[in-house]
């Protein structure tokens, strides 16, 4: 895969409009946390006076763009989003397997724009009836080979320099809208790939809201950079913009589930950045009965043990540093005076080590390193349910471990519904959306004979020792 633009070549432009990200927090006067993955950065009055003037609204200045750069690449401010593009450079590949009335409604749809249709195996003249009508073009493969082959079979039958893979049942209400503003966020030349939002359709019944509202691809409603120890850790191929530099192989047609994932690390391991931009929204339908929703989410349960031979750690179903592991150890161990020792360490370690040099920094250790630990509750337990639900519930049958599963279980499911609209149903949906995935993992593992997507791992440092200082000017970048 072709190396990415040096982002010393490439600092952001005066005049553009940036945003600070909403998990971003300012600690004391010259220190900023977030980013992905979370970090905390030093900031100079310079860069501190830069940053209060960009979440004001106020443009980059000329001589901000490197500083501006370093945040946008650390996911601590994005740009904001400006209005479609025109799309003459952009190439449309849709996969399918043959005519269905999504598949007549999406070419529909995107009547006028490049648009080629890999048809995976089928002879089915209504495809070729829709393509010609639409004026779409067709590949057809001889034999069936999956969606990443099809996909692929796409980029060799095009040429324009931006590629856009829409499954066949994805709905796009403005498809010049959602496209060209995808298309807008490629215009920064380190960026390879943007996604959308993808949630279920607004439907009637129990599934279907449960859809709409906590769909399995939907990655929320903040922006962000896509990063394996992030928020937002993937982006779904259902609807996906990529620069055609940036493809390298394309998608590996050995993995016929969680193809995307590998797609998506393997552009962010080549130095490409991915965004998540949930400003654009688009549409995917859920499964049509519970048995083909219940598969699905055991489906992807079964990636991870495929997607572990090639990406090890990061499918952890667990992953956090020592001492936030430690901690929470101590808690659900039933030993509340251990997890209080091993904090107190940890904000000692910090303030003699990364934190020595700032003013107060007891107060900064505690507010950085305590906050860390108690934020890391919700994801862990989250973690926890999504992986080890079936566990959980076995250890709730037990006298002695019945009040602490069932916490990390309520907890697990209150953050996985957090932020949303919830409905009463919605919370033994999300149990059994979790309870379907845990069992995929295990199915993977033991088809694989591994057990890399089943142990936790602990990072040998916490993510706050990194502390850079950032100041304006394109000599500063780090």
């Amino acid at each position: 895969m072709p190396a990415p633009p040096d982002p010393h070549d490439h600092p952001i432009a005066a005049g553009a409009v940036l945003e600070l990200d909403p998990r971003a927090r300012f600690v004391g006067e010259e220190l900023v946390a977030g980013g992905q993955p979370w970090r905390l950065l030093r900031l100079p009055a310079a860069s501190r006076a830069a940053l209060e003037r960009w979440r004001e609204g106020r443009p980059v200045a000329p001589d901000e763009g490197a500083l501006a750069r370093v945040l946008l690449e650390r996911g601590l401010v994005h740009p904001r989003g400006a209005g479609p593009l025109p799309l003459d450079d952009l190439d449309v590949v849709v996969p399918t397997r043959g005519i269905s009335a999504s598949l007549k409604r999406l070419l529909e749809t995107l009547r006028g724009l490049a648009v080629t249709v890999v048809l995976d195996a089928s002879d089915d003249p209504e495809v070729a009836a829709a393509c010609a009508a639409t004026g779409a073009a067709l590949v057809t493969l001889e034999r069936h080979q999956g969606p990443s082959a099809a996909r692929n079979a796409g980029v060799a039958a095009t040429e324009r320099p931006f590629v856009a893979f829409i499954d066949d049942d994805v709905i796009l209400d403005d498809p010049a809208d959602a496209l060209g503003r995808l298309r807008g966020a490629l215009e920064d030349p380190r960026l390879g790939a943007v996604a959308p939002r993808v949630v279920g359709p607004l439907g009637r019944g129990a599934r279907a809201g449960y859809e709409h509202r906590h769909g399995a691809l939907d990655q929320g409603e903040a922006p962000a950079l896509v990063d394996p120890r992030g928020p937002v850790s993937f982006v779904p191929s259902a609807c996906v913009l990529v620069r055609r530099d940036a493809l390298g192989r394309g998608f590996d047609p050995a993995l016929a589930i969680g193809e995307d994932v590998d797609f998506v690390w393997r552009v962010l391991d080549a130095g490409w950045l991915v965004r998540y931009l949930p400003s654009v929204v688009v549409t995917h339908p859920a499964r049509p009965t519970w048995r083909a929703w219940w598969r699905q989410r055991r489906v992807y349960g079964l990636t991870s043990a495929p997607l572990a031979e090639r990406h090890a750690e990061r499918l952890a179903p667990i992953r956090a540093d020592r001492w936030t592991l430690a901690v929470w150890g101590g808690v659900l161990a039933g030993s509340p005076s251990l997890a209080a020792s091993v904090l107190a360490r940890a904000l000692d370690r910090a303030r003699r080590g990364p934190l020595a040099g700032l003013d107060h920094p007891e107060r900064v250790a505690l507010a950085v390193v305590g906050g860390n630990v108690a934020r890391a509750a919700g994801p862990l337990a989250r973690a926890a349910v999504r992986t080890y639900g079936i566990g959980l519930l076995g250890a709730a049958l037990h006298p002695r471990l019945r009040r602490r599963a069932l916490a990390v279980l309520a907890l697990g499911l209150a953050w996985r519904l957090r932020g949303r609209r919830v409905r009463p149903l919605d919370v033994p949906l999300a149990l059994l959306d979790d309870l379907a995935y845990g069992l995929g993992v295990l199915e993977g593992a033991w088809r694989h004979r591994s057990l890399q997507a089943l142990v936790p791992r602990a990072t040998a440092s916490p993510p706050w020792v990194e502390v850079l200082g950032l100041t304006p000017g394109p000599s500063e970048y780090p």
